[in-house]
């Protein structure tokens, strides 16, 4: 028990001497931190730890907004996927998929290389399917895909096209 008192009495010598180096400040410094709120503290020390990235985070609008404004063409489809249903069970999901794959580069025309005024060839577009269109063709398993699926393709500046599930599905 004597330990147990002796280290209790070190912890209050260490709080005074602590508490001698807040006095220590200045009455202006003492002033600022009694007026800032903690919120305003939080908020500033933010801002001494790494202003410049943080602007520039704002400064950028979101992504969502810059897909809206590159849309060149939006066509909306009804896909068959009734061959899909040749292949074995296990096989069928995955089969459905390529055929809505195959189906979107044959519509959107994205196989094609496309040359340039200079005779430089450009790469095809790239096609992008969203979740929600692949949780569609699975909602069922590998064994049961759907017969057809309705989708909503979006091609932007760049040729990549993007296909997302038709709305009211």
């Amino acid at each position: 028990m004597e330990k147990e008192q002796t280290t209790k009495t070190e912890e209050k010598e260490e709080k005074p001497a602590e508490a001698t180096e807040k006095e220590e400040l200045s009455d202006e410094e003492l002033e600022e931190v009694l007026e800032e709120t903690p919120e305003e503290a939080e908020e500033k020390e933010k801002e001494e730890e790494l202003p410049a990235v943080e602007e520039k985070e704002e400064v950028k609008p979101p992504k969502e907004k810059e897909e809206e404004e590159e849309i060149v063409e939006e066509r909306t489809y009804t896909v068959p996927l009734g061959k899909a249903w040749i292949m074995p069970p296990n096989k069928r999901t995955p089969r459905a998929v390529r055929i809505l794959k195959a189906f979107i580069i044959k519509h959107m025309k994205l196989g094609a290389k496309k040359e340039t005024e200079t005779g430089e060839e450009e790469e095809p577009g790239k096609l992008v399917i969203s979740n929600e269109v692949n949780e569609k063709m699975w909602t069922r398993g590998i064994e049961k895909p759907p017969r057809k699926i309705r989708v909503r393709a979006a091609k932007d500046k760049e040729g990549n096209v993007t296909v997302y599930l038709a709305e009211g599905d």
